[in-house]
């Protein structure tokens, strides 16, 4: 018998008050880098609305692997702010996770002030400049990074650290065969490719311990061509699962560098994409946009057939996400054996959706996927449709 989606659950040392977890999206309300009485409310509104987990996006292991300078990095400074973060989502009955990681050739330069990294030497399309590759002394550093991040981020209170493995931010991109062109042992057939996203999840497990809840979010198809396939990824899946250092696998997919669409599926914005933009970057914006984000036909839990394969071939817990909006796909993904449920835009749309469900009311979600949430990263992320106007960002701690 499938479980209840809304029965308690764990996830590893973890016990959850159910099986929904509110997914990382950035949350854009961190001008300077700390935590914001906005970012607080935003997850408060969603631990207070039912989920079990409330993901924090995406904190950085290191100044330049922040996607741009709005982006929290785990150091001295920001620790009360969390721990006043994490202590408002417990006091709603949720745990608190932190998805951690390091931007690489996602990050825009210009921005953080720091030079890009990627696994080799690049162009990047975001700033329009040279990204140089990751040397030895780089990889060292930053796997350290990551092992003082998850410590500092559970000594803030998070109760679940996310290391992030997908949409070709650093670790993803070390998988990828279009954006590793190594020729060391970090680099060339599958088995190296894997190496230093392996080596991060242990140094994160051996941080942490066995305390608090470890788990991936992992591309199962990069979504570009040239790029990390479903084939690879299921090696890769199948060789984390081996080195017993995660509790769960969040699968996912998309490209931020060159096809974001894939992982939000429905229509693009371009216009309101190219209204956050001035100058020579909407110029360009203007002319590719179109080649990198096409638009996906929106099908409800749309990586579900994919993540199908996962749940064949591995016996870790697996965790779906994908464009979850009714209250019928929870138990269908139970029934599929997957063991927790994680959604995005459903919950920014209406943060108290899974009480609703949870008391006999099944409508679907009101969200649409018209996908304008996308571009309000840049003025806080909300749904635009209830919240057209820009949040304005207040007291920082």
């Amino acid at each position: 018998m499938s479980p209840d989606p809304f029965a308690p659950a764990r996830l590893g040392p973890l016990a959850l008050r159910n099986r929904i977890i509110k997914a990382a999206t950035f949350e854009g309300v961190m001008p300077d880098g700390l935590v914001t009485d906005e970012l607080v409310e935003y997850h408060r509104r969603v631990a207070r609305g039912g989920a079990a987990l409330s993901t924090v996006a995406y904190l950085a292991v290191a100044p330049e692997g922040r996607t741009a300078s709005g982006c929290l990095w785990l150091h001295d400074e920001v620790v009360p702010g969390l721990r006043r973060l994490t202590d408002a989502i417990h006091g709603e009955g949720a745990a608190a996770a932190a998805q951690i990681g390091h931007a690489g050739p996602v990050a825009d330069a210009r921005s953080t002030g720091s030079p890009g990294l990627a696994p080799s030497s690049s162009f990047s399309p975001v700033t329009m400049r040279r990204i140089r590759a990751v040397t030895s002394a780089d990889r060292d550093r930053i796997r350290d990074a990551y092992a003082r991040g998850a410590a500092m981020a559970v000594g803030a209170g998070f109760d679940a650290i996310e290391v992030h493995l997908g949409h070709n931010y650093l670790l993803s991109a070390f998988l990828s065969p279009r954006l590793n062109k190594r020729t060391d042992a970090y680099g060339g057939d599958l088995e190296n490719r894997a190496r230093y996203p392996r080596e991060i999840v242990r140094a994160v497990r051996d941080a942490v311990g066995g305390e608090v809840a470890v788990t991936a979010k992992l591309n199962m198809r990069d979504g570009v061509k040239g790029g990390f396939e479903v084939e690879e990824s299921l090696e890769v899946a199948a060789w984390l699962e081996a080195d017993g250092a995660l509790d769960a696998l969040e699968l996912t997919g998309g490209s931020s560098l060159a096809n974001p669409m894939y992982l939000f599926r429905g229509e693009a914005p371009m216009d309101e994409m190219a209204a956050t933009m001035s100058g020579v970057v909407k110029l360009g914006f203007r002319l590719v946009g179109p080649k990198m984000m096409p638009s996906y036909p929106f099908e409800e839990a749309f990586f579900l057939p994919l993540a199908q394969r996962f749940r064949e071939r591995l016996r870790l817990p697996l965790i779906l996400l994908g464009g979850i909006t009714r209250r019928e796909t929870l138990d269908r993904a139970m029934d599929e054996g997957f063991e927790f449920v994680a959604m995005a835009r459903a919950l920014l749309r209406e943060p108290d959706l899974l009480t609703r469900w949870q008391h006999d009311d099944p409508a679907p979600s009101a969200c649409d996927h018209c996908n304008r949430c996308m571009p309000s990263i840049y003025s806080g992320t909300r749904c635009v449709t209830t919240h057209p106007d820009p949040i304005v960002v207040g007291k920082r701690s």
